[in-house]
């Protein structure tokens, strides 16, 4: 019932990004999102929107898909027929969602470091010899008790006790990661196994395989095997007891330093089963997501045609968000978008980035209809003040746009989407409309798409036929501003800036200057 009553819904849950992102930061890829682009997208809180997997690995392999946009289009084709597969036979994917459910330990975390890197021995080679022979000592001086009661052979074993704990924490910091994984590596195998035989995943042999390899490693695992049923075990007490027997016997360290070279050989073979694992719980993921939304397009990828169609377009996150069409925008065109204070600019080229992002992620866009060619995204959204580095807001943003100038070239073979807010705020308005057209100039000359916010109405006159105008704006329904949160094609009619500072109770004579001076600039520069 649970599994069934969270379909199609967000999951109100508590993350711990700092585990879930273990599998993103193995590595750097050139694809990757930039850290700028992530938090201008507010990919955190998209990733929260959208989880809906069953596993710590499904969550770990969702979050990493999430920061690498797909630019294969067989790829992208590849991963909705195995989502459309997999969710045909609901019944089917609902026992599959209970197996994966096994996976949910946080210690299920830690899987990806048994492939992720080596693990290098941290005890010397005394301790490794004191832990092989200190259950014997133990059960030594335990016999001499039962035979012949006496005090030293209790003080004795007192001693060992404690030197074992001390042993146990000394080491827990530098080894708990990869004990911790051991059990839950074994649980994945048997979860993979399980999937295997659904017959839901086609043809598998490199996972069939690895699974097969894999046993030769659980049989060097045997006391891990036990300790895996305890870690899943519904008694809490019998844990307990059981992590109190791994503590007295130096359990772990011991685990640690005997299964070292085996877990090393299969690294691989634990690295195709957990994406394996990850993977199947995504695609399960993605359809729930689909399901519960209000309205969902597959993206269609151009090749040729370098051009950007989305129709009834929405920002996921925004709750009754109103949707806006996009059907002008050529690659050597860009779209500059102007409007008042809190219309929705900001939203709306946030939405359109998501929305590129999770059409080469997840095969979905939230939308009608989506069509562009693949791109590369770059953004400068969510810039500030650096006090620690001296930065002022105009020198962090040219540094972000820099970024993007020497990403977005002639020679780049994916083209980018480049969005920016506000751009060069922050400097005085000569030299900030200067830098911004011909900077809006050079990326799209490049053949790059390009989305800018802007409240400069002079840069639509010297962008000229470079660019497309769009705007939003609003209405005054006596001293109340109202709001359309529509897209519409040419230059801001209205502003608001004025009405707010008249709603706050400015003196008449600053609004009424103010006014003035405002109605003479719009006359010099709408066109």
């Amino acid at each position: 019932m649970k599994i069934k009553g969270k379909w199609g819904k967000p999951v109100n849950a508590r993350r711990n990004f700092e585990l879930i992102s273990i599998y993103l930061n193995s590595a750097e890829n050139k694809n990757k999102l930039s850290t700028q682009t992530a938090n201008d997208l507010d990919l955190i809180n998209v990733f929260n929107y959208i989880d809906r997997t069953n596993s710590k690995p499904g969550k770990q392999y969702l979050f990493n898909l999430l920061h690498h946009p797909i630019t294969d289009i067989d790829a992208l084709h590849d991963l909705d027929n195995s989502i459309e597969d997999l969710n045909m036979d609901i019944p089917g994917r609902e026992l599959i969602e209970v197996e994966l459910s096994r996976l949910n330990h946080p210690d299920a975390y830690f899987i990806a470091d048994l492939f992720l890197k080596v693990h290098e021995p941290v005890l010397s080679p005394v301790v490794n010899f004191y832990i092989r022979v200190s259950p014997f000592l133990i059960l030594a001086t335990l016999i001499s008790l039962i035979a012949i009661p006496n005090i030293f052979s209790v003080i004795f074993l007192v001693l060992l006790f404690a030197y074992n704990i001390v042993i146990h924490i000394t080491n827990r910091r530098g080894i708990s990661s990869y004990t911790q994984a051991l059990p839950q590596m074994l649980v994945m195998h048997k979860v993979a196994v399980a999937l295997v035989k659904s017959g839901k995943f086609g043809q598998v042999p490199e996972v069939k395989q690895s699974l097969t390899n894999l046993t030769g490693l659980k049989r060097a695992l045997k006391f891990v095997s036990i300790e895996s049923g305890f870690v899943n075990s519904t008694s809490q007490i019998s844990y307990e007891i059981f992590r109190l027997f791994k503590l007295l016997f130096v359990i772990e360290p011991g685990t640690y330093s005997s299964s070292l070279t085996q877990v090393s050989k299969y690294r691989n073979d634990i690295k195709v089963v957990y994406e394996f694992i990850g993977r199947a719980d995504t695609l399960i993921a993605i359809q729930s997501v689909r399901d519960g939304l209000p309205a969902y397009a597959k993206p269609e990828f151009t090749e040729g045609e370098e051009r950007i169609e989305v129709t009834e377009l929405f920002h996921p996150l925004v709750i009754n968000c109103v949707s806006n069409s996009l059907y002008t925008t050529d690659a050597d065109r860009g779209a500059l978008i102007t409007g008042s204070n809190m219309a929705g600019k900001t939203t709306f080229i946030k939405a359109l980035g998501i929305n590129t992002l999770l059409s080469q992620t997840i095969f979905t866009s939230c939308a009608k209809a989506y069509k562009a060619p693949l791109l590369k995204i770059q953004t400068s959204i969510k810039t500030s003040d650096n006090i620690d580095e001296q930065k002022s807001y105009f020198q962090a943003q040219a540094s972000a746009i820099l970024n993007i100038l020497d990403n977005s070239a002639k020679k780049e073979e994916i083209k980018s989407l480049v969005i920016i807010d506000e751009i060069f705020r922050g400097t005085n308005t000569i030299e900030r409309i200067a830098a911004a057209k011909s900077v809006l100039s050079y990326i799209t000359a490049n053949q790059n798409f390009v989305f800018v916010s802007t409240h400069d109405l002079e840069l639509a006159e010297l962008l000229d036929e470079d660019f497309v105008v769009y705007s939003f704006s609003e209405s005054k329904d006596g001293r109340v501003l109202v709001f359309d949160y529509i897209l519409k094609q040419g230059l801001l009619k209205n502003t608001n800036g004025i009405a707010i500072l008249k709603s706050m109770g400015y003196p008449e004579p600053v609004i009424d200057e103010a006014n003035i001076i405002s109605e003479r600039m719009m006359n010099k520069y709408l066109v």
